[in-house]
């Protein structure tokens, strides 16, 4: 085993919600990663749109971005030597397939997403979901105001 950089993709939305009624906004900015930039640049373009929709947020697309980047991930030559050195590990279980991954991460994306409301229909109360995108709960970071002008 060794160590490798992997290229990423790091989605960056950049954000002001004003509460109902009211003139200025809290900025929030997250982030989230990705393998490829099709997906990267596809989930950026669907948030943007969905945002774009309430009239109590501001997306910053100066802000809003998806930025190659890399991250150093532990690198293996094959599935054995991946075996060899995890198989004692509690939990472990041997890679599958990426097309048969993929469908576990969308059927359970799609599941989730069954069980969420609306976040029109929950005030923005976390967690929801906006088109096929969920919102997590806030961090709790300090933010900046804004004005919409």
């Amino acid at each position: 085993m060794e160590t490798a950089w992997i290229q990423i993709f790091i989605l960056t939305l950049a954000e002001c919600v004003a509460p109902v009624g009211k003139t200025v906004c809290q900025e929030q900015q997250f982030e989230l990663q990705f393998v490829s930039r099709a997906d990267c640049e596809y989930a950026l373009q669907q948030m943007i749109a969905m945002k774009d929709e309430n009239e109590h947020i501001i997306v910053n697309r100066q802000k809003s971005a998806c930025t190659p980047s890399a991250v150093e991930t532990e690198a293996y030559r094959s599935r054995e030597e991946i075996n060899a050195a995890l198989e004692a590990s509690a939990g472990w279980r041997e890679p599958a397939d990426v097309s048969s991954r993929r469908t576990a991460v969308s059927t359970s994306h799609r599941q989730r997403l069954e069980n969420l409301k609306p976040c029109d229909q929950t005030d923005g109360q976390a967690p929801c979901r906006i088109g096929d995108i969920i919102v997590e709960e806030a961090s709790g970071e300090s933010v900046d105001v804004w004005k919409r002008e």
